[in-house]
């Protein structure tokens, strides 16, 4: 039970803080505009589940084939650049914005697809990968659905209060040194047990 708890808050806290200023938070703002919120909420669930359960099948496969130690390291290394990459920072392309606007048909289903494929291969995809590889599988997926439920839940409820003026840069300077510290700490963890 600890081992799920350990990897349930993890797995949350991480994935919390890698969607804070994502792309995915500026298409969830975006359709909210459009959609009712707790249908953009539900599609957007849907999707992440389904994405974090894929990956969460290919970290917890990779943890049990390769050393744990290596794995810190490399895990340490990704969190480093996950940071670099948040500084980067995310925008919506015109492409993903105009069928953000445009979506047709079902919310649900337009919202879900966006989302999904917005999703694969993105930071928070490769962060749970990464989490995977050293926590359990459920605790990892629970915790990493929700906390990429409720960055974008905030994201919709602060857009529909204060419009479009979010501190952007307090975001991305806050989630990229917290990606930092979980990176050093990582790295350092794994270079405890080589030595």
């Amino acid at each position: 039970m600890d081992g799920f708890l350990s990897a349930l808050a993890i797995s949350f806290a991480v994935i919390f803080v890698a969607e804070l200023g994502d792309k995915s938070q500026l298409m969830a703002l975006t359709f909210a505009t459009r959609f009712r919120p707790w249908t953009v909420l539900a599609a957007i669930t849907a999707a992440t589940a389904v994405v974090h359960a894929v990956s969460v099948g290919i970290g917890y496969g990779l943890g049990a084939a390769l050393p744990t130690a290596w794995i810190s390291l490399l895990a340490g290394v990704a969190f480093l650049a996950f940071g670099a990459w948040t500084l980067r920072g995310d925008t919506l392309t015109e492409d993903e914005q105009g069928k953000a606007e445009r979506a047709s048909g079902s919310a649900m289903l337009a919202v879900g697809g966006a989302f999904f494929l917005a999703e694969l291969g993105d930071k928070t995809m490769l962060a749970t990968i990464t989490l995977a590889t050293q926590h359990g599988w459920f605790g990892t997926w629970l915790g990493s659905t929700v906390g990429m439920v409720a960055a974008d839940a905030l994201a919709i409820m602060v857009g529909r209060l204060l419009g479009r003026h979010l501190p952007e840069k307090a975001i991305k300077y806050g989630a990229a040194a917290l990606f930092a510290i979980f990176g050093i700490w990582l790295i350092a963890d794994a270079v405890a047990e080589l030595t």
